[in-house]
């Protein structure tokens, strides 16, 4: 079973026994991200530089043996609605195709605090306004269960980012099952 298949719990366990890196875990991700998005498209923009960055800096502090953070070190998809300083945010949009925003939201802020490795922003109905991640400007999500399915929606690149190996964890939002339709379609926990 390659790294990105494994679960965020195991691969917390892994990271504290250092029986892993976050690095070797991050770079799985990119290598199922550089296999499968193609087909999947579960994303809008990827973070890999950073990203490698991020999983360096959680690897040093497993290294320093002080107290981690709980999700130090484990790769994290954002949904590309939620603002992420300096790093694109389109909401699936045309119109905000070049929005970089000045902040972060909360959420993410609360994740990366936690020492979440950013991956990158999944795709999404465009302004959250669908049920089946087809109506991006970024083009339609896949469902990696079986690609001839949506994932459904609105936050379907997260969870086909999770379902896929893609990622481990995923953020989306949910008003009326944005995150929990997504989830079950794909076979995922939200």
């Amino acid at each position: 079973m390659e790294l990105c298949d494994r679960s965020a719990c195991e691969l917390a366990g892994m990271l504290r026994k250092r029986e892993i890196s976050s690095r070797e875990i991050t770079e799985s991700v990119f290598k199922r991200i550089d296999e499968k998005e193609d087909t999947i498209h579960a994303y809008i923009t990827t973070t890999r530089e950073t990203a490698l960055k991020q999983a360096d800096l959680a690897d040093k502090k497993f290294r320093n043996g002080k107290r981690t953070p709980l999700l130090n070190g484990i790769p994290i998809a954002i949904k590309d609605i939620l603002c992420t300083q300096g790093i694109r945010t389109t909401c699936g949009s045309n119109i905000l195709s070049n929005f970089i925003p000045t902040y972060t939201a909360t959420a993410v802020k609360k994740v990366l605090q936690a020492g979440a490795v950013l991956i990158g922003k999944t795709n999404m109905d465009e302004f959250a306004m669908g049920s089946s991640t087809e109506n991006s400007a970024f083009g339609p999500t896949r469902n990696p269960v079986n690609t001839e399915h949506v994932p459904g929606g609105s936050s379907g690149g997260s969870a086909a980012a999770v379902s896929g190996g893609e990622t481990i964890l995923a953020i989306g939002t949910d008003t009326g099952g944005s995150i929990r339709l997504p989830s079950a379609y794909c076979g995922v926990a939200g």
